[in-house]
C-alpha cells in the first residue's frame, strides 16, 4: 500500500450522520491519511423522495466537527466531479446504453404482482427470493407488445450462470458467492435513476478509488458490483467490511443503546475527539493497551489487520468514561463555552456575559469539570451555587453539623473569610490548611461539616473552589442559614 491509496466517504442524505456511517468514513480517513492518500466525499441522493439538503449540510458537518477532513469532493471539487449521483446521470445512462447493446442486460417489464409471484415461488421451494428471469429472453415482438401496453421496464443486469463470484476481502479473507443464487437484479429504474449498486461501481471506478471500507451489510451488495465492474472492463477496488455495531446486550443497535447520530452527542457536550477515540475501538484495536489515543496517534496505529470480524459492542459507559477522561485534560474556558449554552437554558445564565462574570462562570466551571461525563451533566453539578436557600440532603448531612467541634471550625472559619482580601482557590486553600492546624483538626472534621453547611451535601465540588465561587457575602448568607452564625 502506498500514496496512491484513494478511498471515499459517499452517505445518502437521508438523515443524520449516523454511528455506523462515522465509523466508516473515520476508517476510510485513517487509512488514507495513514498512506499519504486521498479521502472523497461524495453523495449518493437517488432515494429522491428521502434525500434532503438538510441532511447533507448535517452530515458533511458532523464530519467537519469530528475532524475527519477530505480532499475532493462535495464543497472541495475535484477532477472526478460532479460529487451528487444526481448530477452524473448521463454517466450511469451511457453505461447502461452499453450493456444494453452488448446483451449484458435487458428490459424488464414485470409488474409488482409478477414480482411477488416469483417471490412466493422461490420461497416454496426453500430458495432465497430472487428474480427467476421472466424477462431475459424477451423476443422483439413481445418487447414491443408489453410497451404498447403501457408497461413501465426496468434496466436487469443479466448474471452469468454456474460462476462463483469470490469476493476477496481485506478483513474477512475470500467470501465466495454462487450467481445461481444471485438473481438478475435492477440496475436502472422505472423512472430512470440508477439503483446503489449499479452508480456506486461507475462512481468508485471512474474517481479512482482503490479501496472500499463499508460496514458488514453492504458485504451481499458486493458480488453484484464485483459482476458490474467485469461487465463494463473496469478495476474494482479493494473491500473491507468491517462488522456490526451491536449494542450491549449484542443486539442490532438501536436508541435505547445510546443517541444513534453523531449530531446528539455533540448536542449533549461530548467532545468531538472522544467521539473519534471511540468510534476508532469500535472493531479495532490498537497494538498496545492505551485505548486514550489522538487523531495522530491514531492515523500513526490504524492497519486494517487489526480490525476484528466479529461484531463491536457500542457501550455507553465507555464513551463516557472516554469523554470524560478528555473534558479533564481540556483548557477549561472551552468546557466553560461548551457549558453556557446549558447554563443559558437551564435559567444559570441570563443577558450579556460582561468579562468578570465570564471569569466566574470559568472558576464555577472547574470546581466540577473533573466530575463531567458530558458537558450537559453540568446543570446537575452547579445547582448549589444558584439555590437561595441550603437545604439538607439527607439526615445524614444534618447529622454532619450536630458534632461538638462543629462550633468552633464555623466560627474560626468565619472571621477568616470576613478578614481576607480576597477570595480565590488559592486564597482559599491557605484559609482551609490554617483552619485544620490551627484548631488542631483533622482534614474530614473541619471539610466535611464546612460542605454541609454551604451546601447541605456530603458530596460536591472541591472546598477550595466552592468558597471563592460561591463569593464571601453568599458564604456568610449560608452560614447564617445552616448554623446560626450572625454578626
Amino acid at each position: 500500500m502506498d500514496n496512491s491509496v484513494v478511498v471515499r466517504f459517499a452517505p445518502s442524505p437521508t438523515g443524520p450522520l449516523h454511528i455506523g456511517g462515522a465509523r466508516s468514513a473515520l476508517f476510510n480517513w485513517l487509512l488514507a491519511r495513514k498512506h499519504g492518500g486521498r479521502m472523497i466525499v461524495r453523495i449518493e441522493d437517488t432515494d429522491l423522495e428521502r434525500s434532503s439538503t438538510e441532511s447533507e449540510e448535517n452530515i458533511l458537518n458532523s464530519l467537519l466537527w469530528l475532524g475527519l477532513d477530505w480532499d475532493e469532493g462535495i464543497r472541495k471539487g475535484g477532477d472526478h466531479g460532479p460529487y451528487r449521483q444526481t448530477e452524473r446521470l448521463n454517466t450511469y445512462n451511457e453505461a447502461a446504453a452499453k450493456l444494453l447493446e452488448t446483451g449484458q442486460a435487458y428490459y424488464c417489464y414485470c409488474t409488482e404482482e409478477e414480482l411477488a409471484a416469483q417471490r412466493q415461488a422461490c420461497m416454496e421451494k426453500g430458495e432465497l427470493p430472487r428474480y427467476l428471469g421472466k424477462c431475459r429472453s424477451l423476443s422483439e415482438e413481445e418487447r414491443s407488445r408489453l410497451e404498447a401496453e403501457g408497461r413501465k421496464k426496468v434496466v436487469r443486469f443479466r448474471v452469468p450462470e454456474n460462476e462463483n463470484v469470490v469476493v476477496r476481502d481485506l478483513v474477512r479473507g475470500n467470501v465466495v458467492f454462487e450467481s445461481n443464487g444471485i438473481g438478475d437484479y435492477v440496475i436502472v429504474k422505472s423512472d430512470g435513476i440508477p439503483t446503489y449498486n449499479f452508480a456506486v461501481v461507475l462512481d468508485d471506478a471512474l474517481m479512482g478509488v482503490t479501496h472500499v471500507i463499508r460496514g458488514e451489510e453492504h458485504l451481499s451488495n458486493t458480488p453484484r458490483q464485483l459482476l458490474l465492474y467485469d461487465a463494463l472492463g473496469l478495476r474494482a477496488p479493494q473491500f473491507a467490511h468491517v462488522s456490526l455495531i451491536l449494542g450491549k446486550d449484542r443486539s442490532k443497535m438501536s436508541k435505547r443503546h445510546g443517541s444513534t447520530s453523531i449530531e446528539a452527542y455533540r448536542s449533549q457536550g461530548y467532545l468531538p475527539e472522544a467521539l473519534v477515540n471511540f468510534l476508532a475501538l469500535l472493531g479495532w484495536s490498537p497494538a498496545g493497551e492505551e485505548e486514550i489515543l489522538t487523531l495522530d496517534e491514531l492515523v500513526d496505529q490504524f492497519s486494517l489487520d487489526r480490525v476484528a470480524k466479529n461484531p463491536a459492542v457500542f457501550d455507553i459507559d465507555k464513551l463516557n468514561w472516554l469523554n470524560g477522561a478528555y473534558i479533564r485534560k481540556s483548557d477549561v474556558g472551552r468546557i466553560t463555552d461548551l457549558a453556557i449554552p446549558f447554563l443559558r437554558e437551564a435559567g444559570y445564565v441570563t443577558g450579556e456575559i460582561t468579562p468578570d462574570r465570564y471569569e466566574w462562570l470559568k472558576m464555577m466551571v472547574a470546581s466540577v469539570q473533573e466530575k463531567l461525563e458530558y458537558v450537559a451533566q453540568i446543570t446537575d453539578h452547579v445547582r448549589v451555587y444558584f439555590e437561595d436557600h441550603v437545604k439538607m440532603e439527607n439526615e445524614a448531612a444534618a447529622a454532619v453539623l450536630e458534632e461538638p467541634e462543629v462550633g468552633e471550625v464555623m466560627r474560626v472559619f468565619r472571621q477568616k473569610i470576613t478578614e481576607a482580601e480576597e477570595l480565590t482557590p488559592e486564597s482559599a486553600r491557605k484559609i482551609l490548611k490554617a483552619l485544620t492546624k490551627e484548631l488542631k483538626l483533622g482534614g474530614k472534621k473541619v471539610y466535611m461539616p464546612l460542605r454541609v453547611a454551604l451546601t447541605g451535601q456530603t458530596h460536591g465540588p472541591e472546598l477550595f473552589y466552592l468558597i471563592p465561587v460561591l463569593g464571601r457575602d453568599r458564604v456568610l448568607v449560608r452560614l447564617a442559614q445552616t448554623v446560626g452564625l450572625k454578626d
